[in-house]
């Protein structure tokens, strides 16, 4: 059995030291659906949700979501992220939005949590932004989509 990073020899928690890894740039994308009823899925589309535009607010959800990141998750170290960058995908077949969310960083280790938490937060605010008209409302599949960079490689779904 391989040794537990995140535990010490005396089987307490423990944050990881990053400090003797090299800085290397590091990207990851991370995506979720969000299903909704027709209504509203359109009050979206149509910018008639009484709460503001809904994608919008999301994107920014997002991307503050993944600037928390190590506030929310207590073994992640804070990171100064570059960059993050968000795009919605719309189905009308499914009344679905896809969110992904790409971070990246230059550190000593990798953005796959943050990626995944802005995911997480943007599918929530949908949520929180549109329960007034369908509380049924389903978020689901958020995954990594790839990453890369850092001494484990590169992961592509």
């Amino acid at each position: 059995m391989s040794e537990l990073t995140h535990l010490d020899n005396f089987n307490r928690p423990k944050m990881v030291d990053v400090s003797e890894k090299n800085i290397t740039e590091r990207i990851a994308i991370a995506s979720g659906k969000i299903k909704m009823s027709e209504t509203a899925y359109f009050s979206i589309i149509n910018n008639q949700n009484k709460k503001g535009p809904v994608l919008q607010t999301a994107v920014i959800a997002s991307i503050m979501g993944a600037k928390q990141t190590s506030n929310l998750i207590p073994m992640c170290h804070p990171l100064q992220i570059s960059g993050i960058n968000c795009t919605i995908e719309e189905n009308l077949e499914k009344l679905e939005f896809k969110l992904f969310v790409t971070v990246k960083v230059s550190g000593k280790t990798g953005v796959e949590i943050e990626a995944l938490t802005g995911v997480s937060i943007g599918l929530l605010t949908i949520y929180d932004m549109v329960k007034a008209i369908d509380k049924s409302m389903i978020i689901s599949e958020i995954q990594l989509e790839e990453k890369s960079g850092g001494k484990n490689g590169d992961f592509k779904r």
